[in-house]
């Protein structure tokens, strides 16, 4: 017994050892998703809380509340990505590129301006002054601004909604926006000779039921 118990402990510190090492791996990391030391600290500590576990049970029949499996390391490490210095192995590109186009009738030019210009307000002292909205373009992009870029800031009554379209590729570089002018309307769209279009999704309005589906019989 004497040996299971100097076993037991020195099982007890690995554990102790490696929750220590997880824990300065995570707040290293701050945050970052997927990174490698954390995993590779994570596997750790699984690894050591399974064999404390056993070694408990050995000796007194007892469990830990820790409920782990072992986990292989090269096996940890395939499922990560890929041991260091490999290159994981994927047959489709990293970038994944979606386009979208939405289009909206404009029923009231002046109701548009109005609600973008109380947009632009929000958020600026009262005796501040604040530049107005002029025209229907910059109305929307004022209101996308204040939605954060969300397109659902342009689900508003004095936007009326058209068709769309949703377009999904494969691309083999993300877009550089610097290699192209503010103003130009086509290139940061344009598809690359060696990008592969996924899919396409087309975009309807919800439309109004029929005037026999109107009626209740």
């Amino acid at each position: 017994m004497t040996d299971q118990n100097g076993e037991l402990d020195a099982a007890l510190e690995r554990v102790i050892e490696a929750a220590r090492h997880h824990l300065a791996a995570v707040r290293a990391a701050q945050g970052r998703i997927d990174d490698d030391d954390v995993w590779q600290a994570y596997v750790a500590l699984n690894n050591a809380s399974f064999a404390y576990d056993e070694k408990l049970m050995d000796a007194f029949g007892e469990v830990t509340p820790w409920d782990v499996e072992s986990i292989d390391p090269d096996e940890a490490d395939q499922r990560f990505g890929g041991a260091e210095g490999v290159e994981p192995t994927d047959p489709h590109p990293q970038v994944i590129s979606v386009r979208q186009r939405r289009d909206y009738r404009v029923p009231s030019v002046s109701a548009l301006i109005r609600i973008a210009e109380s947009a632009r307000r929000e958020g600026v002292p009262a005796d501040e002054e604040v530049p107005p909205v002029e025209g229907v373009g910059e109305a929307v992009l004022e209101l996308l601004q204040s939605g954060d870029g969300s397109l659902g800031a342009l689900d508003v009554p004095e936007l009326e909604p058209l068709d769309g379209v949703v377009m999904v590729s494969e691309v083999g570089t993300p877009v550089d926006l610097e290699s192209f002018d503010d103003d130009d309307p086509a290139g940061p769209f344009q598809p690359a000779a060696d990008d592969r279009l996924v899919g396409r999704l087309d975009e309807h309005p919800f439309m109004e039921l029929d005037d026999e589906h109107d009626h209740v019989h």
